[in-house]
């Protein structure tokens, strides 16, 4: 099998008005989706973050594309010795072979360990929008959203964006989701490392009782992460200080992490993200999925991540249920008692609809800009806002 032609179509898709330690979510969020065509007649899908730059990165690497054996991936690994470029490529290429053995993209990866996944209610402050989830910009509406998110899609555990209330309030947040939901509900909050070492040590301090799973890049770097780690027992998670395996011996040596948040758009693929979680293992790390605003493609690749890696036993992120139109044919994912069931099917068990396709690529065609701009979006909201980091 050869792959005989490519097609990369940047997408932009409407997103919520949700708030982040950087600023708030643009009326769209941008990514790429790829279509590797094989000389049998297959088609294998990918999907990766951005727009524009990936969109020419892809293209201007055509011509080690085609012609290209998908089974050869770590080939293509060595060639491309770009991490976000291959996993966009491998993913693509995975389908491909699931595609022509039959297999889900599960099994390719070394086994079904579960059929299904459990994911978390990844909960924003936010603005009010066009959507119907309103205003959540208090302690209060916070736990209100959780409270229907977790009617409707049965979520077990609740992940709090932080970094954008003062960290007083966000605490107020944590204190009140836990006295809500009580001691089953897993919970954990992440401020995007835009508190100072001594603002870290002081929440956690003060959520010393809440039972968090883990508290997710409370501050910025190795160090600092580490200095938190010493003055608390709650557990920190990271997906900012530890983002490649280079960065692993030092985070190791310091006792800054507990657990890694994998992404297969950063960690070498999903290939990558398995050989993260046996080196996480032999380490005693504990391993969880990291998310960005994303589709379908890449909801089924995390899910079979997820129902391939035995001690990803954390419930993965998924910004997923924020988003109103998926571009896969038939139904969008549904999340039941807050899980997932492994994609049924080859590779990875989706299809791209390609008049939703069109639709979102002639909205990302109108678009003047074609990156990613929290802070632009922000400051026509509040002129004077500034990311700052840390800010509190």
């Amino acid at each position: 099998m050869r792959i005989v032609d490519m097609r990369v179509t940047p997408v932009a898709v409407p997103d919520p008005p949700l708030r982040n330690s950087w600023g708030i979510h643009e009326s769209a969020f941008l990514r790429v989706i790829i279509q590797l065509y094989s000389d049998d007649g297959l088609v294998g899908l990918g999907e990766a973050p951005g727009g524009g730059a990936t969109a020419r990165a892809l293209e201007a690497i055509r011509t080690l594309v085609i012609g290209h054996d998908p089974w050869q991936l770590e080939p293509l690994r060595v060639t491309l010795r770009n991490a976000r470029l291959f996993c966009a490529l491998e993913e693509a290429c995975l389908d491909l072979i699931g595609k022509a053995t039959g297999r889900p993209i599960s099994d390719l990866l070394g086994g079904t360990v579960r059929q299904r996944v459990p994911y978390a209610a990844y909960l924003f402050y936010k603005e009010a929008g066009d959507d119907e989830w309103g205003e959540v910009l208090s302690p209060e509406a916070m736990v209100g959203l959780a409270e229907r998110w977790v009617e409707r899609w049965g979520f077990r555990c609740l992940k709090v964006k932080g970094g954008v209330l003062e960290p007083d309030a966000e605490v107020e947040t944590v204190r009140l989701l836990r006295q809500h939901f009580g001691p089953g509900m897993g919970l954990r909050i992440d401020p995007n490392a835009v508190w100072s070492v001594e603002t870290s040590r002081r929440v956690a301090h003060k959520l010393r009782d809440a039972d968090l799973e883990y508290l997710e890049d409370p501050c910025a770097g190795i160090a600092g992460m580490a200095a938190v780690a010493r003055s608390t027992h709650i557990p920190l998670s990271t997906n900012m200080c530890v983002t490649a395996f280079e960065h692993i011996p030092e985070a190791f040596r310091a006792d800054a992490v507990s657990v890694v948040l994998a992404d297969h758009h950063v960690w070498e693929g999903l290939t990558g993200c398995v050989k993260l979680a046996k080196v996480c293992h032999a380490l005693g790390w504990g391993v969880g999925q990291h998310s960005n605003s994303h589709l379908g493609i890449t909801m089924a690749a995390m899910t079979h991540l997820a129902a391939a890696v035995p001690n990803l036993i954390y419930a993965s992120d998924s910004h997923y249920p924020w988003l109103e139109e998926d571009l896969i044919k038939g139904p969008m994912f549904h999340f039941a008692d807050g899980y997932l069931e492994v994609p049924k099917g080859p590779g990875l068990g989706v299809e791209l609809d390609e008049d939703k396709l069109e639709r979102f690529a002639a909205a990302y065609r109108e678009r003047q800009a074609h990156t990613r701009d929290d802070v632009t979006a922000m400051r026509e909201r509040d002129s004077s806002w500034l990311p700052l980091m840390p800010r509190w």
